[in-house]
């Protein structure tokens, strides 16, 4: 029999465990935020397309556009959680329907859609949920959609070393459906694939077959 009661050998296996990486702590705070100003700006750019602030229902507008533009373009930062892969699973993880929202950069109007995010695990494995914070992440600032989707599988591709990244992104633009050629319903779908997911045949056939985006 051990001479060292079961809790006491439990937590001395610990201690001499590998101590694991710390978690990457990600922030994205944009630069000079002035509300004040921004309020300001806002009050100027209505009353300048004809639109008076004076009444009680509109009093408050430039400030609240101003709250909304800084809360769209401020992602909330977390730590990017990863573990051991210690069972060496080496198929596909896939998060499938990430709500997204970000701004077109050209128009300051919103984009609205889905991500499906999916990784070939090397020899660590990432929190699920923190395939939604890191569309987030980058969603929460002007944007292209060509743009966020590359961003996304190059940041996961560098901070996990994985086999393979995939990411789809299918999203309806506001400055496409509620202007200039005003086609309702729409929808535009980009995609980015590194490593195996690009290289591999088999492997990128089953991502996209599992995201819908081969239908």
């Amino acid at each position: 029999m051990s001479e060292y009661p079961y809790g006491t050998a439990a937590r001395l296996a610990t201690q001499q465990a590998p101590s694991a990486p710390p978690a990457l702590r990600v922030v994205h705070q944009p630069e000079g935020i002035d509300l004040a100003a921004a309020e300001t700006a806002a009050g100027q750019f209505l009353e300048a397309l004809g639109i008076s602030t004076a009444s009680e229902s509109l009093r408050g507008t430039p400030g609240r556009m101003a709250r909304a533009y800084a809360e769209l373009f401020s992602p909330r930062p977390f730590d990017l959680t990863t573990f051991p892969n210690d069972e060496g699973y080496d198929e596909l993880v896939l998060a499938r329907r990430i709500p997204l929202r970000s701004v077109c950069e050209h128009h300051l109007l919103p984009f609205t859609g889905t991500a499906h995010v999916g990784y070939l695990p090397g020899s660590r494995i990432l929190g699920l949920s923190k395939l939604a914070r890191v569309v987030e992440h980058f969603a929460c600032r002007p944007q292209v959609q060509e743009r966020l989707t590359k961003q996304v599988a190059d940041w996961l591709q560098t901070q996990l070393e994985p086999k393979g990244v995939g990411v789809v992104i299918e999203a309806e633009h506001s400055c496409m459906t509620l202007r200039g050629v005003q086609a309702t319903g729409s929808s535009t779908m980009t995609s980015t694939m590194l490593g195996l997911l690009r290289s591999d045949a088999r492997s990128r056939s089953e991502f996209l077959s599992l995201t819908g985006a081969a239908s």
